[in-house]
């Protein structure tokens, strides 16, 4: 990673122009088709699948595969796209080393797994390149479906009902519709704008329609939805923010991790991007690592990531963990903010305190310790905000933080279902959100045609 003359403060422009390409370019290249026919090649094509039952979507990977292998990669796009229509994002964003590749019999055999993720890959990138649509919508049902939020159980939940008939509106709070996909993932996981582009190809069957900046609980209520709609799901995510609790966390240059993601995202010119030459964040999950590495790919000079607990304990997996060490990005385990220091109102570094297990409960030793810092990001999990939920009507129940769910994805609301991070179910993955907006979509319809 190339890098200029660094400037003390935080200020943008640190790297020259072609650095920042070259430092966000796509993370994983895609395969050719050589590549994609010599990998396919490796599969055992197990008869008990593990790689399938790992995945929160049932994607038939043996069979993917293995269309891979004959030549036919349209097919293979079928066969992911039946289970998940978001097929494409997640072979980019899935932690696949810890889904279907650790459970890959190559994996457990010989240490090196068929690459499921860029198989997916190359199959959805050969459909979506050439426009190839799959599904038609049914005949149209009279019924129309409310979805709050245009995230991956959103998108999921929408195409699955337009498929079977129903007409759906997606209202997203954002200006551009994809959620998470789209504002909430590093920059060099999915370049070339491809977020957009899956939203494109998801909406492409018809009887979608997306309507952005409109926020629950300032433009519409559940209950007015039900209103006009037949049936309402829920998939809005988290918005959230958890906070420090250290003193001085308020300071100018403290930052919200995920705000800091968002506006990359959204940067058509990396190099007006401002950034620190010290750079600490605190948090040990994906956020975290996502938000460290692309500091230091914007020009940062030292980067550190703090967290409270262990390395096995850290919800960014190992592979993302090496990726930010690769990067240049300290990882240090045991410590949790304090105190941020300041001085003339900028920051000018961290205090952290040294942490134990003691009687099965972490606690601070007492033992402290100063990194220089000229800017934090606050990366230690999000939250729901369950204040727009009950503007009128009935109560939705809200259970552990998240909206209470039964198994099909029902809320304790009548005609209102929910999927996504915002519910307590599984992974805060976006694979996961894409199941649960599948079958709460067929638990839907199930609903709507009596």
């Amino acid at each position: 990673m190339a890098q200029g003359q660094f400037t003390d403060g935080i200020v943008a422009g640190r790297l020259a122009p072609p650095d920042y390409s070259a430092n966000f370019s796509d993370l994983h290249p895609p395969l050719d088709q050589h590549e994609a026919l010599v990998e396919s090649d490796r599969c055992y094509f197990c008869y008990d699948a593990p790689c399938m039952q790992a995945c929160p979507t049932s994607i038939d990977i043996p069979l993917f595969i293995r269309e891979i292998s004959t030549g036919n990669p349209l097919g293979a796009a079928k066969t992911i796209f039946d289970q998940n229509i978001l097929g494409g994002m997640c072979a980019r964003v899935c932690p696949t080393e810890t889904l279907c590749e650790e459970a890959c019999v190559r994996e457990t055999a010989e240490g090196k797994p068929v690459q499921i993720g860029r198989l997916q890959r190359f199959a959805t990138d050969v459909a979506m390149g050439a426009g190839r649509q799959f599904y038609q919508r049914a005949a149209d049902t009279g019924k129309s479906v409310a979805i709050v939020g245009a995230g991956p159980a959103g998108l999921a939940c929408a195409h699955r009902l337009s498929m079977l008939g129903h007409a759906v509106t997606v209202l997203d709070a954002r200006p551009k519709p994809g959620g998470l996909n789209e504002y909430g993932i590093a920059a060099y996981k999915t370049p070339n704008g491809f977020a957009q582009a899956e939203v494109d190809y998801i909406t492409g069957i018809g009887g979608i329609t997306i309507e952005n900046d409109k926020a629950l609980g300032r433009d519409f209520s559940v209950s007015g939805l039900l209103e006009e709609h037949d049936a309402v799901f829920l998939g809005m995510g988290l918005a959230g923010v958890n906070a420090l609790r250290a003193e001085g966390e308020e300071a100018h240059n403290v930052e919200n991790a995920v705000d800091f993601i968002a506006t990359l995202r959204q940067a058509s010119d990396l190099s007006g991007i401002r950034i620190g030459r010290r750079v600490v964040v605190v948090g040990g999950g994906m956020t975290a690592v996502d938000a460290a590495v692309q500091a230091r790919l914007l020009g940062a000079e030292e980067v550190t990531i703090a967290y409270r607990r262990g390395r096995e304990s850290m919800n960014a997996s190992a592979f993302e963990q090496d990726l930010a060490a690769s990067k240049g990005v300290k990882i240090r385990h045991w410590v949790q903010p304090r105190r941020v220091l300041t001085e003339g109102g900028e920051v000018t570094g961290v205090e952290l305190e040294y942490t134990s297990f003691e009687d099965g409960r972490l606690s601070g030793t007492g033992q402290t310790l100063v990194i220089e810092a000229d800017q934090v990001f606050k990366a230690i999990g999000q939250n729901f905000v369950a204040a727009p939920l009950n503007g009128s009507g009935e109560k939705i129940a809200v259970e552990g933080g998240r909206i209470a769910v039964d198994g099909e994805g029902r809320t304790t609301m009548p005609r209102v279902w929910a999927g996504g991070d915002c519910v307590g179910v599984g992974e805060d993955l976006t694979v996961s959100a894409v199941a649960q907006g599948r079958d709460a979509a067929m638990s839907i319809h199930k609903a709507l045609i009596g």
